[in-house]
């Protein structure tokens, strides 16, 4: 055949070839395809080809975005907490936090194309007060062009060339490129692409899909962003535009666009339909910020924040969605429905380096009610030297309030200064010795509440400074003499303790009124308040929070007497992790009267709970744990061969389960036999968590939770003797 091909070919160049070799040609083709369909001959398959042009769609500016970008480059220049100039320098912030927000992985962009966006460096500042948007258009639209090319390229590699990536192959990638140089020219853009794409494979073989299931879910993947390319409007672009100019001034200072408000407006409602997360976009990913507390997914245990969600899917057996790429707000329509309905994400959960392995869990939506928000309590025995006692447990997921039930008058109406007075009284009433407020994962809330809250545990005094754009500093004070509980008192708090709850907790330091046990806390000092515009909301950060010591709990946090290991690193989560965070520093101190120190105990506590957590099977658990990820967090180059990977992989699994072992075999538990049994068995957990009883609480939280809830009140018990021995040698 080759040969009749080559003659034809020969004899075209002058025409048709002749008559008898267009006929023999033609038979040969018919018998082709006849051995093909009835003998089973393999007939050259057609090459699917993806083509860039199809789904480039450039954007303008609308007529609006002129002058509402003006607007809010005023607004911000004189009414945030900053009040910095729009000048070259302001400028040059702006121009790399925009080409941060487009390309974080320098993965897009090609170095020439960086070096022709230099003119604009020094221009934004001109074009704000002028409302132009070429230029943030144009480099727009051409990172919507860069980024088309490499999902085109990646496609095209799936459908043509995947069994040519050759997995054997001593190949590298480097995890973290926000620092890296910007791809030097095509060639180098489509080896990088390649190895992406490769670490992607091996991902999914690791986790046990077979290559023709890893073919069609990524190509779907791929088309899906393409798809929504190709839905961008030039709202997203402004948006995004905007928001690098107000994120160059702080990290809670954002412009939201008219669907984003409207989101916004739900999330903060106290009576929102769906899982009760806050979520936002980060790599193409959605990405869990925090957890409303007491919503549908905190109940259910399994969603934490820094998952990343890849997949949606309604109801039990609903196909999965695969939702890499997406715009956050279609991400979250999907996500968010009516009471009753289940929802199930497959996740990529935050402590997990790579995508070796996701898992799907099941939530049931519901209403995030007030009263489901209030404090809750328990009441903890501790037996220390043969003596038992009692140390009661206040949980508060936020601090809240019922403002029209309070202006209407209502005499039952929700706060958690009333619900925690309510708790203490009833706590006292059974004798406790020392009392735990547990303020973790508490995201701030009313800072009337937190005022208030503070006022419970001493006399009259100041709470709390805030100290405004102009320089003027207000103080917050307690004006009641009452203290309703004068005990021993601890304030366990984590990373993800924010706003009101490093108010309380600053407080109670202060004030040398209670130990503070825990994590360094989120570092949230600011005030945000929202503005109205012509289309969409502005909310600008035009206040600071800081302590009665003068010390502000902007960037630092609160600083724990005694410190737990830490389950989120710092470097990710946090104030400090975010960029252009206002810095930390300090006023004048309020004047106040404070308790005795009591930090000479220190040492001595600090030595009886690392005594006690060598011993303790669940806080070496914890330990190991946390050291075993903060050592693959180091990891900053993924080899490419797939028989490296999985030993790596099966490596990583068996000390997994070596320290889970440990564990078991120290509780008197009977250990697991192999990888496939421990997973098994967290499978059965997950699937009995979605079944169990709502009302059993002290059973929905984790492991880890419970040892510091334990451990704290450990801590609180030898300080109650350690006074007592004081007083007594006294």
């Amino acid at each position: 055949m080759s040969k009749l091909l080559r003659l034809s070919f020969q004899s075209s160049a002058f025409g048709l070839p002749p008559l008898n070799i267009q006929r023999r040609l033609l038979n040969l083709l018919i018998a082709t395809v006849i051995a093909t369909v009835f003998l089973g001959i393999p007939l050259l398959s057609i090459a699917k080809v993806y083509n860039v042009e199809e789904y480039i769609h450039p954007v303008t500016p609308a007529k609006e975005h002129a002058k509402l970008s003006f607007v809010i480059a005023k607004q911000l220049q004189y009414q945030h907490y900053r009040q910095m100039v729009l000048d070259d320098k302001l400028s040059s912030t702006v121009f790399d936090a925009f080409l941060k927000s487009l390309d974080p992985n320098r993965t897009f962009f090609l170095a020439s194309d960086i070096k022709s966006f230099e003119k604009f460096r020094f221009l934004i500042d001109n074009n704000f007060r002028r409302g132009e948007l070429e230029n943030a258009f144009s480099t727009f639209n051409l990172y919507q062009k860069r980024h088309t090319e490499r999902l085109v390229y990646t496609l095209n590699l799936l459908e043509n060339k995947y069994d040519k990536l050759d997995f054997s192959k001593k190949e590298e990638l480097v995890l973290e490129r926000d620092e890296m140089p910007w791809p030097a020219n095509e060639k180098e853009q489509n080896d990088l692409t390649r190895r992406q794409l490769k670490n992607v494979i091996i991902s999914f073989k690791l986790a046990g899909k077979d290559d023709k299931e890893i073919q069609e879910l990524l190509i779907k993947r791929y088309k899906n962003q393409l798809n929504r390319i190709k839905q961008t409007n030039n709202e997203d672009a402004f948006r995004i535009y905007m928001n690098a100019l107000a994120e160059s001034y702080d990290p809670h200072t954002q412009y939201f666009s008219p669907r984003i408000s409207e989101n916004f407006d739900i999330q903060m409602s106290l009576s929102l339909e769906g899982i009760g997360a806050m979520l936002q976009s980060e790599d193409g990913y959605t990405k869990v910020k925090r957890l409303v507390p007491a919503g549908p997914a905190e109940k259910a245990g399994q969603l934490k924040a820094g998952d990343r969600i890849v997949g949606v899917a309604q109801g039990v057996d609903g196909d999965m969605i695969d939702v890499i790429g997406w715009r956050l707000d279609d991400v979250v329509q999907l996500i968010r429905g009516k009471k009753g309905t289940t929802v199930r994400l497959e996740l990529i959960p935050q402590k997990t380096k790579d995508e070796h392995k996701t898992k799907t869990i099941q939530i049931v939506r519901n209403t995030v009610k007030l009263e489901e928000q209030a404090a809750k309590k328990e009441i903890i025995e501790v037996t220390e030297n043969g003596i038992k006692r009692k140390i009661g447990v206040i949980d508060i997921p936020a601090f809240y309030i019922d403002f029209k039930g309070a202006q209407a008058g209502e005499p039952d109406y929700k706060s958690t200064t009333r619900d925690v007075k309510k708790l203490i009284n009833e706590l006292q009433q059974e004798n406790i010795d020392g009392l735990v407020i547990d303020l973790r994962n508490n995201g701030g809330g009313s800072l009337q509440e937190v005022n208030s809250l503070v006022g419970l545990f001493i006399k009259s005094g100041p709470t709390v400074q805030v100290k405004a754009a102009d320089g003027r500093i207000a103080q917050l004070n307690d004006e009641s003499d009452e203290i309703t509980y004068q005990g021993p008192l601890a304030v366990l708090v984590n990373r993800l303790s924010a706003s009101a709850s490093e108010i309380f907790a600053g407080a109670i330091q202060d004030y040398n009124r209670g130990l503070i046990i825990g994590n360094q806390t989120f570092g949230k000092g600011t005030v945000q308040a929202l503005q109205q515009l012509e289309q969409g909301q502005i909310k600008l950060t035009h206040a600071k929070f800081y302590r009665i010591s003068g010390d502000s709990t902007q960037n630092l946090g609160v600083i724990p007497d005694i410190t737990f290991p830490a389950l989120y690193d710092k470097d990710d989560i946090g104030e400090s992790s975010l960029p252009e965070a206002l810095p930390w520093d300090k006023v004048k101190n309020a004047e106040f009267q404070h308790s005795p120190a009591f930090n000479s105990l220190f040492p001595t506590l600090k030595e009886k709970h690392q005594k006690r957590s060598k011993s303790d099977p669940d806080f070496l658990y914890i330990q190991e744990t946390v050291a075993r990820i903060d050592k693959k967090k180091d990891q900053k180059i993924l080899s490419l061969n797939y028989k490296t990977r999985q030993k790596e992989y099966q490596e990583s699994r068996q000390e997994q389960l070596e320290i889970e072992n440990k564990r078991r075999i120290a509780k008197g538990e009977k250990p697991y036999k192999n990888i496939k049994e421990l997973d098994d068995e967290e499978d059965v957990l997950g699937l009995n968590k979605e079944h169990e009883d709502e009302e059993d609480e002290d059973d929905k939280k984790d492991s880890d939770s419970r040892t510091f809830l334990l451990e704290s009140a450990n801590i609180l018990v030898d300080y109650i003797q350690l006074k007592q021995n004081s007083i007594v040698h006294k």
